[in-house]
């Protein structure tokens, strides 16, 4: 009876978190990738959900397991790709120079915003998954859009 519990409690928090994880880690590395370390992730969590889910942040954990697998992939693959790459067929019309303009962003900058800009999250669910404060996703919003607005030419 035990185990049908942490099976129902794991399925909730896969249906809770796992979008949001997916978004996020997209933001940060693009879609491929961002779903690939999203799997990752997930399946490190069922794995090992008993320690997981003692956890304060098993979402903001289980970010960093499929951050980690993403940049283990790409110093293997000698090549990170970010958003050069997304097919502008599979984007809605977006300044075409945006994507390169998002990559050039730290990668935090470029997650909290994509996160908050892009996709609507709040300062605090962008805080949460990430394990950062508010005050640190909202320095880094700030600043990643100082950052595309000069280099796009917009005031």
């Amino acid at each position: 009876m035990v185990e049908r519990v942490a099976v129902t409690s794991f399925t909730e928090f896969v249906r809770d978190t796992e979008p949001r994880l997916k978004m996020a880690l997209s933001a940060a590395f693009g879609p491929d990738l961002g779903v690939e370390g999203t799997a990752h992730a997930l399946a490190y969590g069922w794995e090992h959900w008993a320690r997981v889910r003692e956890l304060g942040n098993p979402a903001g954990y289980l970010w960093g397991v499929g951050r980690n697998h993403v940049l283990r992939l790409a110093r293997r693959r000698r090549r990170l790709v970010v958003f050069d790459s997304v097919p502008s067929a599979a984007l809605p019309w977006v300044e075409p120079a945006l994507p390169a303009a998002l990559g050039h962003l730290t990668e935090r900058q470029r997650v909290c915003v994509l996160l908050v800009k892009g996709l609507g999250w709040t300062l605090a669910e962008t805080a949460d998954l990430l394990g950062i404060a508010v005050p640190s996703v909202q320095k880094h919003v700030d600043r990643g859009m100082d950052h595309l607005r000069r280099e796009l030419g917009v005031d």
